[in-house]
């Protein structure tokens, strides 16, 4: 695992049959210098760093996701699963530091959101492009210039906080707590101020975040989405027909904002962030009450100057700046046909 971190490399995949494989700047790269994994070797290797618990809820539920620390000096977020009757896993790697914004050449106006008092904020994108390393730099943000009591809900725990001003409480589902709504549940007896919750995986988890939203809490929280306006249909889809008006109307009302991103190939190796902002301003607020969702791209493409940027918009200066080709631009696009016409003025 160690040659993760040596390679430069984001993830490492076992599988019986194939060369231990890592993933770098976004693409699989085999390292056929290792031996290819036998069943035996692949199972060896797992187990190896399972704990007894681990292994039952493994063999009795074949799958498994959970942090490993190497040597006290690499964390990992990893996943367990059968295959074909044999075993493989991902690691994730996760870094020791938590890089500012600015580091992860995010926009700062991103950061933002850390000075509402209270609030819903979604951090949204496919899966591997950095939501969870921006949440992380917004948390250290509130740790170095607020006072307050953070919880943290996830699954399983990534970046680990050193306390600075604020207190941070970290829970770990499956260890700490039963559920993601259980956990939520708990924080309304714990005093929190600000809370972050991992994945927003049902429409309870998803009830609850609002409601801590709406009664004070400053919340923070990730959902698998492509744009701002898929994030807020996905989340009112996600309620029953007869709750949909309800929760519109509290979207409308606690919603701050919605952060969707892509981490872009870079030419000349790496990858760079290109990103959607949303801001809640009345228009937002209106649009969402009224169910008129598909006019949000307008409100977003048209208020620059509230600090909103299109996903094009971001793509578009990316390869004006020779940061990423035109053809990757196009193919994280969500509107191939609008980013052409932006890149050719």
């Amino acid at each position: 695992m160690a040659i993760v971190a040596e390679e430069g490399a984001s993830d490492l995949h076992l599988s019986v049959g194939r060369y231990p494989t890592v993933r770098i700047d976004g693409r699989l790269v085999p390292l056929d210098k290792k031996q290819v994994l036998s069943a035996k070797d692949s199972e060896e290797l797992i187990t190896s760093i399972l704990d007894d618990n681990k292994k039952k809820q493994l063999f009795d539920e074949h799958e498994l996701d959970f942090s490993y620390e190497l040597e006290g000096k690499t964390r990992f977020r990893v996943n367990v699963f059968f295959q074909r009757g044999t075993l493989g896993a991902a690691f994730r790697l996760i870094s020791s530091r938590i890089r500012t914004l600015e580091e992860l050449g995010m926009p700062s106006s991103v950061y933002d959101f850390t000075k509402s008092s209270q609030g819903f904020v979604l951090v949204t994108g496919p899966s591997g492009h950095g939501k969870s390393t921006t949440l992380a730099a917004l948390v250290d943000r509130i740790n170095m210039e607020k006072y307050e009591h953070v919880i943290t809900v996830e699954d399983p725990i990534e970046y680990v906080y050193t306390q600075n001003h604020c207190m941070i409480d970290q829970r770990e589902v499956g260890t700490d707590t039963k559920s993601f709504s259980n956990a939520l549940r708990a924080i309304f007896r714990e005093d929190a101020d600000v809370i972050l919750v991992g994945e927003l995986r049902d429409w309870e988890t998803i009830s609850m975040a609002i409601t801590a939203a709406e009664t004070g809490h400053l919340v923070f929280a990730t959902l698998h989405t492509n744009s701002a306006a898929q994030t807020i249909d996905r989340i009112i889809d996600s309620f029953p027909a007869s709750q949909q008006n309800q929760v519109r109307a509290q979207l409308s009302g606690n919603l701050l904002g919605v952060v969707s991103q892509r981490l872009i190939p870079r030419i000349g190796g790496g990858r760079v962030p290109a990103v959607e902002i949303m801001k809640s301003n009345s228009a937002v607020k209106n649009l969402i009450r009224e169910n008129k969702i598909h006019q949000l791209d307008l409100v977003i493409n048209t208020s620059a100057d509230e600090g909103m940027i299109s996903l094009n918009n971001s793509l578009a200066k990316l390869v004006k700046e020779g940061e990423i080709s035109i053809e990757d631009a196009v193919t994280y696009s969500t509107n191939a046909n609008d980013l052409k016409m932006l890149l050719r003025r």
